[in-house]
């Protein structure tokens, strides 16, 4: 069974809010100035949506955006966003369940393959992958943790927050994936930053 944040869909961006601050949006918009104007975008779990209101900040207009969430609870709070004239398809499926059928210009996922063991993660990854066009932009954000340079207080957060959204959320997995490897020899890494003492990290990735 897929993830599903529908239990705490209304306090999540609170929830996140007390725990991390800014640093989960700041963390994703400083990835957003790698959108081209009139891109086709594929948004996997966007949870209440208010990226889409900073992508609108800066296009209007000519965005087609494809916003697939396991959550309906995430997808009706992301629909009473202001996304201006861009056109966005909300999708509420498992991102392992969707078949696009077409291409994209830009793949976001922020904070999404913490949610899967390592096997469903890399198929997740594969899936994507083909759904990305040559020279496309794949806008990563998430968790990082590294047993050996990670601190204590990163150990015990993270194994708090997996306890907390296996019950609320069903989540399948308590260990965070190296998804580096997933991208080395099939992208060049063009931008990276770190957010939370080392605890968030962000990329954009250019597909080769």
């Amino acid at each position: 069974m897929a993830s599903n944040y529908d239990k705490i869909a209304k306090i999540y961006d609170l929830l996140s809010r007390l725990v991390f601050g800014k640093y989960i949006v700041k963390s994703q918009v400083c990835l957003l100035k790698y959108v081209p104007p009139g891109s086709t975008i594929l948004i996997v779990g966007g949870g209440t949506g208010w990226i889409l209101e900073e992508l609108s900040k800066q296009y209007n207009t000519g965005l087609i955006i494809d916003y697939v969430e396991s959550s309906a609870q995430m997808v009706a709070l992301s629909k009473k966003r202001w996304y201006g004239d861009n056109a966005v398809h909300f999708i509420n499926l498992p991102i392992e369940s969707f078949t696009a059928g077409h291409s994209y210009d830009i793949i976001i996922t922020p904070f999404v393959f913490d949610n899967f063991n390592p096997d469903k993660a890399g198929q997740v990854f594969k899936n994507l992958h083909r759904e990305l066009k040559t020279k496309g932009i794949w806008l990563y954000a998430d968790f990082v943790y590294n047993e050996n340079e990670g601190r204590l207080w990163q150990k015990l957060l993270l194994k708090t927050m997996y306890l907390f959204f296996s019950l609320t959320s069903n989540i399948e997995t308590s260990e965070l994936e190296n998804m580096e490897r997933c991208f080395d020899n099939r992208y060049q890494k063009i931008f990276e930053s770190w957010f939370y003492a080392r605890f968030i990290r962000s990329q954009a990735y250019q597909k080769l």
